[in-house]
């Protein structure tokens, strides 16, 4: 036994010699090509209420939609207005101009059909709103509804609902290119 351990032992101490290569070998090179994937970073706010990513130069400024609205509502609260006013001057100052896309979106509860009247009902007023915001020129607001059908997290894992989920789904985008 202990003589086998001790061949072992002298085995795995030993130093291997490198391989010798003859001085006339060839071989073909190959590329080695991968595919490079976008990284995209996300900010977020402490409480979660809002968070910032950017992917190329298109920035994306999401408010969830309960600091935005009270519930099943698409009148702005006057929080919202605030927070709004701090998107615009965001927008203004880093923006290229061109188009400015709002975005509406909501968990899975309720029917497809109301949850996307009622995201297309709360993209347009933060638009309206955004429109009184933007003092930069060259700036055009377009609003969209998309329901549950763009979920930023699962609204269900396991079978089970996730409500800390579910708030995050319910939000509003601003999207709008930044300047190079």
């Amino acid at each position: 036994m202990f003589r086998s351990l001790s061949v072992a032992v002298a085995l795995v101490l030993s130093p291997t010699p490198a391989p010798s290569v003859p001085p006339d070998a060839t071989g073909p090179i190959e590329n080695l090509v991968l595919p490079v994937e976008d990284i995209i970073g996300e900010i977020e706010s402490m409480d979660g209420t809002e968070s910032e990513t950017k992917q190329g130069r298109q920035v994306t400024v999401a408010l969830t939609s309960d600091v935005l609205f009270a519930v099943d509502k698409w009148q702005l609260t006057a929080e919202a207005r605030q927070r709004l006013r701090q998107v615009a001057e965001k927008v203004d100052a880093e923006g290229a101009g061109g188009v400015v896309k709002i975005e509406g979106h909501t968990d899975d509860q309720g029917s497809d059909a109301y949850n996307v009247s009622l995201s297309r009902r709360r993209a347009q007023a933060v638009m309206s709103a955004m429109r009184g915001l933007l003092t930069g020129a060259g700036v055009t607001l377009q609003a969209g509804g998309y329901g549950e059908s763009r979920p930023k997290l699962p609204n269900i894992v396991e079978g089970k609902p996730v409500e800390k989920n579910r708030a995050k789904n319910r939000r509003v985008e601003i999207v709008f290119t930044a300047k190079q």
